[in-house]
């Protein structure tokens, strides 16, 4: 079954984001996710208030933690913490 990872952020460093981002494909990539959606959203109902919004599909629990946990990851994720405001979350789909 599918799981996802959803990230939900605010840059505060345009710079560093920018970086993070040209090397999080790759990384995604190399561990069989795919992004589903990566950017801009829209609030059409209720009081949650995101800026921007990740979306990447894993094929399944095991893949995403792995990648969550991967040490391409690592180093990833410490630019993400120097570059955004961010919640991340994992989800199995259905």
């Amino acid at each position: 079954m599918a799981a996802y990872i959803i990230v939900e952020y605010v840059v505060t460093d345009e710079d560093a984001f920018a970086e993070f981002s040209k090397r999080t494909a790759a990384a995604v990539e190399a561990h069989g996710g795919r992004y589903l959606v990566r950017g801009a959203v829209e609030v059409l109902d209720g009081d949650w208030t995101p800026e921007r919004m990740v979306v990447v599909e894993f094929e399944n629990s095991d893949a995403a933690r792995a990648w969550l946990d991967s040490s391409d990851y690592a180093e990833l994720k410490a630019l993400r913490q120097r570059a955004t405001r961010a919640s991340v979350v994992f989800a199995e789909g259905v």
